[in-house]
């Protein structure tokens, strides 16, 4: 082989790269974990301060390790980021970090990995960067015109950033309602979305909705017929913050906007209201900017897969993109199915070349 070449290197150093690492690590695979971080803990790194996840962290977990106890109810940024780079040295798992992947291409045999730190080569790649690097925001009306603050969902921090502003949350999902919940007890905040938002019963987490999408995936394997019954995945988690936020009556939407003004959006009954900040919580597209020319991207950056394997190009597989990656690939508890999937594929794979 080149200089600085492996039979599999993985991009990106989050979670679900972490998964992919847990079952390789009884291959006799020559492989690395490239990342663009400077340290652990993946996409958490980035999130907003007061995150929390959605089910309690027995039910968190990724392979082979339970997360700790969590403080709270669920466990907060800081538990995640700490249960993550523990799982690292836990499995010693080989990871470069501030690499960043400018294109993946072929040459011969190999993939050949152009990066800021020099010319990688690898056999196999797998492609784990997730979503968080490619924050989506409508193209909305005057967008460009308004002279106040806008900010996605994926770039805030604190509410103590914006005290005694006027703010605009975007987003009738998870994220819209968590940052309502916070940013609403510093500010006035008024919540946007272009439909009712939908909220699951109290008793409801994350562990419920894996198990029943758990439930929906097999049946789906069987040819069976899966009835859904009153919940919906995408519905809001009444996690204690949201909890909180409606005990104070700040839960709730003043619907759709037609427009963007200069001084703060024109809603659909033909008001114009003023705000100094607008945060976008209007989701991601896929991080694969790197695959550019080696595959054909749709415009969120989707490529087509079996599974986790890449179609029009062998030796490529994708993990952790969610639904059309692996059933729940996108979650802690869910990428273990599609990782595990994902590296006896690539040890069979490796075998016949």
């Amino acid at each position: 082989m080149r200089n600085n070449s492996y039979d599999l290197i993985i991009i990106g150093g989050g979670q679900s790269a972490l998964a992919c690492a847990y079952y390789l690590r009884r291959s006799k695979l020559e492989y690395i974990i490239v990342d663009n971080q400077a340290q652990c803990g993946g996409a958490w790194l980035h999130t907003w301060e007061a995150l929390t996840l959605f089910s309690p962290a027995q039910f968190s977990s990724l392979p082979g390790w339970m997360m700790p106890a969590s403080k709270g109810e669920y466990p907060d940024r800081e538990e995640v980021i700490s249960y993550l780079c523990e799982y690292e040295k836990r499995y010693n798992i080989p990871i470069q970090r501030s690499i960043e992947v400018k294109k993946v291409s072929r040459e011969d045999a190999l993939f050949k990995l152009d990066t800021n730190q020099g010319r990688m080569y690898s056999r196999v790649v797998i492609a784990a960067t997730g979503t968080w690097m490619k924050p989506f925001i409508p193209d909305v009306r005057g967008r460009q015109l308004f002279e106040g603050k806008q900010v996605h969902s994926a770039h805030f921090k604190s509410a103590k950033e914006y005290q005694g502003k006027n703010v605009l949350i975007v987003g009738e999902g998870n994220s819209g309602a968590q940052i309502l919940a916070e940013i609403s007890k510093e500010n006035r905040a008024i919540w946007a979305t272009k439909k009712a938002p939908e909220y699951l019963p109290d008793e409801v987490n994350g562990k419920v909705l894996f198990d029943m999408a758990s439930a929906k995936y097999f049946a789906e394997q069987r040819g069976e017929p899966f009835d859904p019954s009153h919940y919906s995945l995408g519905d809001i988690v009444m996690v204690p913050a949201v909890k909180e936020a409606r005990s104070r009556g700040v839960l709730r939407t003043k619907g759709s906007f037609s427009e963007i003004s200069q001084n703060g959006v024109i809603w659909d009954s033909g008001e114009e209201e003023s705000f100094d900040l607008i945060i976008w919580c209007t989701g991601f597209h896929y991080a694969t900017d790197y695959l550019e020319g080696l595959v054909e991207r749709d415009h969120r950056g989707k490529i087509k897969t079996a599974d986790t394997k890449a179609e029009e190009v062998e030796g490529l597989w994708l993990v952790g993109f969610g639904g059309w990656t692996g059933f729940a690939s996108a979650t802690l508890i869910g990428v273990g199915r599609s990782a595990r999937a994902t590296v006896k594929e690539i040890e069979e794979y490796l075998k016949d070349l």
